[in-house]
């Protein structure tokens, strides 16, 4: 009964509210604001894998578990999905929906703190956004490894906080966007010590955890319906939601508790960004990537090769997509 205390005695700071256990550790707010706008990353998620809630091959799982569930809407479409599979969801807040399916379980957990579950026990680990959320990552990947069972398989899916931006350009849209990338950039590298270059690294993380068969997909999410490609014109539509809606909620604690800023200079500051973001003639876009990786069985050889064609779940390549991008820009 006191941890129940402890977990939902929540921070309320500059009209946001914020989880309780583990103060600090997250800088997203959880309150209903920001579970509407996780409805919309979970949309543009499933728009990007065309309306797949995974890219590992995994066919009967027993055993899932997603870290960092958030409101939890991806492990209760798991838990739809495979209703023979028992889904164990954590997150720092128990802010996730009433009325899910039997089969899944929510905990309040820090999924930086070493895992209770026993080794070898689980067949498909997820994470999905949780870039300058996590101090160390490798020490993550070494308990993915260790819990989860031979042949099983970890998924990591994020997004790049750097666009196509020139941060050389006199243009106010590009020192917007610039300003915004390198800002929080280096709150994660200087301040925090959770990088915001997760990103970056998925398939290095993943290789140094022992992994195999790992395999990238690369896809971008314009900011705005400007694509003429009508697969990315519909995630424009919603990555602009993404930006317009999220925004506040990503700078509103970093920017106050760590760079000093009053809440009149970030309310100006996102009040700006968002006349930017919502503009049509301008045309922007970033990265987003899914790595996965199998546990090799005992005795089996390990290779250290990766596939990075995302051609296979792409409606168009990812190289394709950023020609196109460029080319519309």
């Amino acid at each position: 009964m006191s941890l129940a205390s402890e977990v939902t005695r929540y921070r309320y700071e500059n009209g946001r509210r914020y989880h309780a256990y583990r103060d600090g550790s997250y800088y997203a707010p959880n309150d209903q604001k920001y579970a509407t706008y996780e409805t919309i990353v979970h949309h543009l998620w499933l728009l990007t894998l065309n309306d797949r809630l995974f890219l590992a091959p995994i066919e009967d799982p027993k055993m899932i578990l997603d870290v960092g569930t958030g409101t939890g809407l991806w492990a209760i479409d798991m838990a739809d999905h495979f209703p023979n599979a028992e889904i164990i969801a954590t997150d720092l807040s128990p802010a996730q929906v009433m009325g899910a399916p039997p089969n899944i379980h929510f905990e309040v957990d820090d999924a930086s703190s070493e895992w209770t579950y026993p080794e070898s026990s689980i067949d498909f680990v997820h994470v999905r956004g949780l870039t300058g959320c996590i101090k160390d990552w490798n020490y993550l990947y070494q308990q993915c490894y260790k819990h989860l069972k031979p042949g099983g398989y970890f998924e990591h899916l994020e997004f790049s906080v750097t666009t196509n931006a020139d941060p050389n350009s006199d243009n106010h849209a590009d020192k917007m966007y610039t300003q915004f990338s390198s800002s929080i950039i280096n709150v994660g590298e200087q301040k925090t010590g959770m990088t915001f270059h997760t990103i970056d690294n998925l398939t290095k993380y993943m290789k140094d955890g022992g992994f195999t068969d790992i395999v990238e997909e690369n896809f971008i999410w314009p900011i705005g319906p400007w694509p003429s490609d009508p697969h990315l014109k519909e995630l424009g539509r919603w990555g602009e939601r993404n930006w317009s809606d999220g925004l506040e909620g990503w700078v509103l604690a970093l920017y106050t508790r760590v760079l000093g800023w009053t809440y009149t200079d970030v309310q100006s500051f996102v009040s700006t960004f968002k006349s930017v973001i919502k503009d049509r003639r301008n045309h922007y876009y970033h990265t987003v990537r899914c790595v996965y990786g199998r546990k090799p069985f005992p005795n089996e050889t390990v290779t250290a090769s990766s596939n990075t064609d995302s051609s296979s779940t792409a409606p168009s390549s990812y190289s394709t997509a950023v020609e196109t991008a460029n080319t519309e820009s």
